[in-house]
């Protein structure tokens, strides 16, 4: 298994090895749970990601498999706020986070809860 690195040209979601991880993690005995990726109006700069943990994807949602262990759905209607966007899982100072290496972000609020596309 390999997990695709950082392409801005890229037409999905991908996952870095440590988010992938992280989600194996999550969905440990949470037989058929999916990782459900959306968007939604928020904060002052417009769009905010929204990340559950679901027991199917919706209708219309794209549906990737990044391993065996991990499923994960993208809305739809977000992909194009999403697309070639890389989920990674980071450790800052005493905390861990998970990160949104979006290319189509043109801007993010201060406090990095909301971002806008172009």
């Amino acid at each position: 298994m390999t997990v695709a690195s950082f392409d801005p040209n890229a037409q999905t979601v991908s996952m870095t090895e440590a988010a992938l991880r992280h989600f194996e993690r999550a969905l440990a005995g949470k037989e058929g749970k999916i990782v459900r990726l959306s968007t939604k109006e928020s904060g002052c700069t417009g769009y905010a990601y929204v990340l559950d943990l679901v027991d199917a994807a919706e209708d219309g949602d794209v549906v990737l498999q990044p391993n065996d262990q991990v499923g994960l759905a993208v809305a739809a209607d977000a992909m194009a706020l999403l697309h070639g966007t890389e989920i990674d899982y980071v450790n800052e100072g005493v905390n861990s986070v998970i990160k949104f290496n979006n290319p189509n972000v043109v801007a993010e609020c201060g406090c990095g809860e909301s971002f806008s596309v172009a």
